[in-house]
């Protein structure tokens, strides 16, 4: 996953008394934060541009959308709505990095307790869930100005939502973010494997929780934590993508705001012949269209119908490779950055 889910894992000492400082590991964790960021936004840029239906026809592959994106918009197109995670970095590092062991911390029974890839996987989709309250309004208004081919800055979106929708505006899509946000529990996961695989200690001499981080640093190299991390951005991103897609859609500009100039509904009525799950004729619950609304992203479900009935099963992997493309490179960067700090503080 990104940033925040890459830093919070690195912690996992639950008592001050194993000699981890606890505002260390938060400095650390927030700076390689930043440094991940940085390096693989413009691939975030991409993701987005791909998901957005308004403008995703105009990109034939990743490289082509780079490569337009700089032509049209100059390189700082790329970066477009960095300034929102970028202000926020450290909150979401704190929130995800406190909540993962407080998750953790309740089904250990004692602090020298060897946790198990489940629980390790449970305490991740915990800290993902809770994070959730940070990453929505941060993420909403980061699409809503990679959306946009004219800049904007962050202030002038978030006004115009709350202008438009109050403070509840902010938060739309809350759901759909916290489902994909379930992967940072792949993602934990993930990490600890491909370290307790490339760790010289056998599986049952494996360091509890509450070891020292340095024990593990020195018992795996810098190659081997860097693979970790590229493996477990893979997965993270890998599990829960398509809730990624359903996010997206729901917080673009052009289909959260029907009642805007802007706004320019897909086409609901042509069934897709690839969809043969859902027909036009289909009851129930429904699609917003057949409920009377406008608006085909209002809600999680709505999206998903509407996507998969116009665009077939693929558009919910549409991004996905920029996405992976930049998990391994973020994920190596984080890593490096956060031993650097580590032991240039400690």
């Amino acid at each position: 996953m990104d940033n925040a889910l890459d830093n919070g894992n690195k912690g996992t000492s639950l008592d001050s008394s194993v000699g981890l400082d606890p505002t260390i590991d938060f400095i650390a964790g927030t700076l390689s934060g930043i440094a991940g960021l940085i390096v693989g936004y413009p691939f975030d840029t991409v993701k987005v541009r791909f998901q957005s239906p308004a403008i995703a026809g105009k990109y034939k592959s990743t490289l082509h959308a780079l490569v337009t994106i700089i032509r049209e918009e100059r390189f700082v197109g790329l970066y477009k709505g960095i300034t929102s995670p970028l202000a926020t970095a450290a909150l979401l590092n704190g929130v995800v990095f406190a909540s993962y062991r407080f998750f953790m911390k309740l089904q250990l029974e004692n602090g020298e307790s060897v946790p198990t890839l489940t629980q390790i996987g449970l305490a991740g989709v915990g800290s993902g869930i809770v994070s959730t309250l940070v990453t929505t309004p941060t993420e909403l208004i980061k699409i809503r100005q990679q959306d946009q081919l004219v800049r904007t800055s962050p202030r002038q979106v978030a006004l115009q939502i709350l202008r438009e929708s109050g403070i509840r505006g902010l938060y739309r899509g809350v759901t759909a973010t916290a489902l994909r946000d379930t992967g940072y529990g792949a993602y934990f996961a993930a990490y600890e494997a491909t370290c307790r695989y490339f760790s010289a200690t056998p599986p049952s001499g494996q360091l509890p929780i509450t070891s020292n981080i340095k024990n593990e640093m020195e018992s795996l190299s810098w190659p081997a934590l860097m693979v970790a991390g590229g493996v477990a951005g893979i997965v993270g991103w890998i599990a829960t993508f398509p809730f990624d897609v359903v996010k997206t859609r729901m917080q673009g500009t052009v289909q959260a705001q029907p009642t805007t100039a802007s706004y320019t509904p897909l086409p609901t009525t042509n069934v897709n012949p690839l969809t043969p799950l859902v027909n036009s004729h289909h009851s129930g619950r429904g699609s917003a269209p057949e409920q009377g609304h406008t608006n085909p992203y209002r809600t999680v479900y709505s999206t998903i119908i509407n996507s998969y009935r116009t665009e077939g099963i693929g558009v919910f992997f549409r991004g996905l490779a920029p996405t992976l493309i930049r998990a391994i490179p973020v994920n190596m960067v984080t890593f490096v950055v956060f031993e650097t700090v580590i032991h240039a503080l400690s």
